[in-house]
This record gives structure tokens, C-alpha cells and sequence, in this order.
């Protein structure tokens, strides 16, 4: 049987990292043409091998360069200090746009954004309104996370139930922040939805990078009866995947498609960073960037939808599923919640 996926169709491709430490960029143009537009992104600390937020992001970029003709250059932070010289830096190379990619950029940005009131800027996972000084020359790109979270969790709540015994879920989360928190009161929602008996776990390893520290959460929670661990925790969540993969236990991945990573998912919860930046990249193309709000992605602009579904899911079980993603597209599910107590 193939495996089945809701939402988005294809694995994100892999990315050759090597190629972009520094800065990916193309030539501008010569000969009496004018340059190329440039786009740079900065990423967070996890950096493009995170496997999923930041890789997508630069996916984005890259579908850009190949269809939009833009110089898309991309600075790697290796720490949170990084933030403002590498969002000052883009500016003072005269960029069309500069994108942050992280809830752990918004001070930064909001301070690049003052002191550069010429540059367009966009941040991934942050309200603009919650920006100090609501800089109008800064558009915030957020998902729905919930809503995935909610499917996820739906189809959790199945495994589950189906089981015949005490159902237990888990969920880790890298920080307590509201993207994190969306995806796991949606799961949680949801799995409830599903198994209204269903008890759920949560932790937060406070940190985005190191899986060690995920991994111990994860083990933690399956020691406790959780039969689903979902990663919430970028390139640390791989840890949790690979506490599912040890114990036997199914895991769910996040951000990107993350099923080639083993047998043990059940499932994505993606987010279509790479739709967001190309988007934004192209109303900077057209001249139709606005900023002083927020751009917002869910299941109905294809901005948050379920990976691949393990082939070991009853097809029923997919269907209802796929019901309940029609369902929260029509707007008839609209009460998921949004945050984690």
C-alpha cells in the first residue's frame, strides 16, 4: 500500500547545505541591466540542517531564484547575538527584502526595522502587531498551527482508540512560545476529538537544537504510557523521532515532511514555510508588498497541511481524517484552541 498524505504532495527536496554557509547568491545583472532584486534570509540557530523550519525557508528561497530572478543570499546565525548584525548587514547590502526566520527574531527585527525604515522586512511565526513600534515596514507571516496540530492529533486520538487500551499521547515542545503552543493545544483538541478518554503529556526541552535533550523528553513521556510522541521542537525534535523509533512507539514530525526519517512516523505536521517566503518574495517582485501587518497561511491557502501517513493507518481512519481537514477548511470547526495551560 503507498503511503497516503493530506494537504501537501511532495517531500521537501533535500538541500545541499554546504552550498549555502555564508550566502547563496546570484549575479546581478551587467551589461546596462539593471541588478537583480536581493532577498536575504536570515535564519535562526538551528541553522539550515534543522531538517525542517529553516530548510524550508531557504526551499522558498531557492524556488525564487529559479522562477522570480531575484539574488537570494542567506546568513546563517550560529547564536542569538547574530540576529541584529545579520539583519543590519542585509540592509546596508540595499535588499529588496530581508526575512527572519523564528519567533526568536522579533526583538531583533524590530530594532533592524527602526533603523532601516527604507528596507522591506518579514518575520516567520510573528505577529507584526506584537512587534515593538509596530514598524510599518515589517509584514509578519503566520500559520494556522493549530489546525495541523488539530489533524495530527485527530489521527493520534484513532491510533489510539483503536488500541483498545488506555490511550495516552505526548507532545515536546522546544519553547513555550505561541507557534509551539498553536500545534499542541490543536493536537491535544483533537486527539480529544477523536478519543474523548484520551490523556496527554507535554514537556518543553528549552532548546531548539540539541536532541539529546528532546530525546529525554520523549523517553520520559513514553515511560508514562504515551504510545504518540509529537515533535514541536525543530532540529532538538529529531531526538523525540528517534525516543519513538527506539521504544516502538509512533512519532509525529513537524514543519516539514519528515516520514523519510523512519517507520516510526505516523505523520507531519507541516508548515509551509517555503509557500510563505516565495509568496512574500514575489509581492516584493510585483511591487505589491505592503507590510504594517501579517500575512496569514492555513489549510485553505495550502499553508499548514498533514505529510505522509504511515501506510499502516486504516484507510477508514484516512478518510476521517480527511473529513475533518474539509471540515476546518469550510470554517465549520472554528473553536480549536490555541494555547497550552
Amino acid at each position: 500500500m503507498k503511503a497516503r498524505r493530506i494537504g501537501t504532495a511532495a517531500v521537501l527536496a533535500a538541500v545541499v547545505v554546504a552550498a549555502a554557509i555564508g550566502a547563496t547568491t546570484s549575479e546581478g545583472a551587467t551589461g546596462g541591466h539593471a541588478a537583480k532584486p536581493l532577498v536575504v534570509l536570515v535564519t535562526d540557530i538551528g541553522q539550515l540542517n534543522d531538517h525542517g523550519f529553516n530548510q524550508l525557508a531557504y526551499a522558498g528561497l531557492k524556488r525564487a531564484q529559479s522562477t522570480l530572478g531575484i539574488d537570494g543570499r542567506v546568513y546563517q546565525s550560529a547564536s542569538n547575538q547574530d540576529y541584529i548584525p545579520n539583519l543590519a548587514r542585509a540592509a546596508q547590502q540595499h535588499a529588496a527584502l530581508v526575512i527572519s526566520v523564528g519567533f526568536d527574531q522579533a526583538n531583533a527585527i524590530a530594532v533592524a526595522a527602526k533603523k532601516f525604515p527604507a528596507t522591506h522586512f518579514a518575520i516567520v511565526d510573528v505577529d507584526q502587531s506584537s512587534l515593538t513600534g509596530k514598524p510599518k515596514n515589517v509584514e509578519g507571516l503566520i500559520f494556522r498551527e493549530q489546525q495541523v496540530g488539530y489533524l495530527a492529533g485527530y489521527l493520534a486520538g484513532l491510533v489510539e482508540k483503536a488500541r483498545g487500551a488506555e490511550a495516552t499521547i505526548g507532545s515536546v515542545g522546544g519553547e513555550k512560545q505561541p507557534p509551539v503552543d498553536r500545534y499542541i493545544a490543536g493536537y491535544q483538541a483533537g486527539a480529544r476529538k477523536a478519543d474523548p478518554n484520551v490523556k496527554t503529556v507535554n514537556a518543553y526541552s528549552q532548546d531548539w537544537v540539541d536532541q539529546a535533550k528532546c530525546k529525554v523528553a520523549a523517553l520520559n513521556e513514553i515511560a508514562q504510557g504515551a504510545n504518540v510522541v509529537f515533535q514541536v521542537a525543530g532540529g532538538c525534535g529529531l531526538g523525540v523521532l528517534d525516543a519513538a523509533k527506539q521504544k516502538h512507539v509512533w512519532g509525529i514530525g513537524v514543519d516539514a515532511d519528515q516520514s523519510y526519517l523512519g517507520p516510526q512516523v505516523l505523520t507531519s505536521a507541516m508548515k509551509r514555510v517555503d509557500n510563505s517566503v516565495y509568496a512574500t518574495i514575489q509581492s516584493v517582485v510585483r511591487g505589491t508588498f505592503h507590510g504594517g501587518g501579517n500575512a496569514v497561511f492555513d489549510l485553505r491557502n495550502d499553508g499548514v497541511g498533514l505529510g505522509m501517513i504511515s501506510p499502516k493507518v486504516p484507510y477508514a481512519d484516512v478518510l476521517k481524517v480527511r473529513a475533518i481537514a474539509r471540515a476546518i477548511a469550510a470554517g465549520k470547526i472554528r473553536s480549536i484552541p490555541t494555547t497550552v495551560p
